[in-house]
């Protein structure tokens, strides 16, 4: 499989560096490409369930190049959704301490989807994690806005980070996923198309 997938070039359209690291982690061979604007709203009539994946679509729509025949374009998107809401990534540092106040002490879903797309072939998919958060103080939302500076990361957090280590008290899904890419699933999914 690996050797196989040497044999393509694999886009990456994402600026996340938790994403690189993933693929990189996985020793998926590829190149990053953040050259386009997207426009990542989307129509208020979807299920909140189904916004990932349709970011992702229109991510891979917005591609500026040819897909030539060893192409295979990559792109992802990530949200948080509690009481059935998204909850984007932080506007503010005072944004970001209203988005944790609400995650504190409930569960939340974190929905990544993820288009895959060849010359000839394009595959959407998503992955569900759902994460439970312990009750947080104010003071340590604030700590871990003040040192980490989650302004980048939907639901104002990142799994791998301090926040993950103290307040979360347990995962149902890919953990990678919550990081924004469920890798697996990924490898599995370029594994049935090469």
């Amino acid at each position: 499989m690996l050797e196989k997938l040497n044999q393509y070039n694999i886009i990456l359209a994402s600026g996340s560096p938790r994403r690189r690291e993933l693929m990189t982690q996985a020793d998926i061979p590829f190149t990053v490409d953040t050259t386009f604007e997207v426009d990542e709203s989307y129509p208020n009539t979807i299920p909140t369930m189904e916004v990932a994946q349709y970011i992702s679509q229109k991510k891979s729509d917005a591609f500026p190049y040819d897909i030539c025949q060893n192409d295979i374009l990559i792109t992802a998107d990530t949200v948080v959704i509690t009481d059935n809401k998204i909850l984007g990534k932080p506007t503010s540092p005072e944004n970001a301490f209203e988005i944790l106040t609400q995650l504190s002490g409930k569960t939340h879903s974190v929905v990544t989807g993820v288009t895959i797309r060849t010359n000839n072939l394009r595959k959407t998919f998503s992955a569900e994690s759902k994460v439970t958060f312990a009750k947080l103080e104010p003071s340590e939302i604030k700590y871990y806005i003040n040192k980490y500076k989650p302004f980048d990361k939907a639901g104002a957090y990142g799994i791998q980070e301090w926040i993950g280590a103290v307040a979360i008290e347990s995962i149902e899904g890919s953990f990678y996923n919550v990081m924004g890419l469920p890798i697996q699933m990924l490898y599995k999914q370029l594994k049935s198309i090469i």
